[in-house]
């Protein structure tokens, strides 16, 4: 399989009007700000969302963004194995912002939610913490703050997250059903 070809922001920004943008993050990541005109379908609901974005495929280039851009590589392989050729912005909106360019959020606020990597630092963090402090009464538990340390190691070396799939299927990170029926809409329509 190749790599996916990698837009930096001036490449992307130079052709925004002309490409169709899909934000991989949880719904509550996506309402912290997005690429202008950006549609939001979780990396976990690609394969629901497939038939549609294979159509809008074919009537237009398809930009994947992630927060970082290292997740947005990973739907652009899964979406290359099902033969959606796909680009992936350098950095995500993080270098987006960066870069100077605006963010859109929902008007009204939207639903406000930290970024995925913030969640799992927190949970990694609680588990830790947890685990050393009860360590103190049954050394066992410690082996909770072992395990994540761990799963870490594990996480750094396959660019993979078991934390952020559990944290993924939280209430707070699912598109309402409707929410996406929308977006798959907005997608036929471009």
């Amino acid at each position: 399989m190749t790599s996916p070809r990698t837009l930096d922001t001036a490449q992307a920004r130079s052709r925004l009007h002309e490409l169709i943008v899909l934000d991989v993050r949880t719904p509550g990541e996506y309402a912290t700000g997005h690429l202008p005109g950006a549609l939001n379908i979780p990396l976990d609901h690609l394969d629901q969302a497939l038939p549609d974005i294979r159509d809008a495929a074919g009537r237009g280039d398809i930009l994947v963004v992630w927060a970082s851009g290292a997740r947005s590589e990973n739907a652009c392989h899964t979406l290359a194995a099902h033969g959606v050729t796909t680009a992936t912005l350098a950095g995500g909106t993080g270098a987006w912002a960066a870069g100077g360019h605006a963010l859109h959020r929902p008007e009204g606020g939207g639903r406000s939610a930290w970024s995925m990597e913030r969640q799992v630092r927190f949970a990694a963090g609680a588990v830790v913490l947890t685990g050393l402090a009860l360590g103190r009464l049954r050394p066992a538990f410690r082996l909770a703050s072992a395990g994540i340390a761990g799963g870490l190691v594990f996480s750094a070396l396959t660019n993979t997250c078991g934390i952020a799939a559990v944290l993924a299927g939280l209430p707070h990170n699912r598109p309402r059903q409707g929410d996406l029926d929308r977006t798959l809409a907005a997608l036929r329509d471009r």
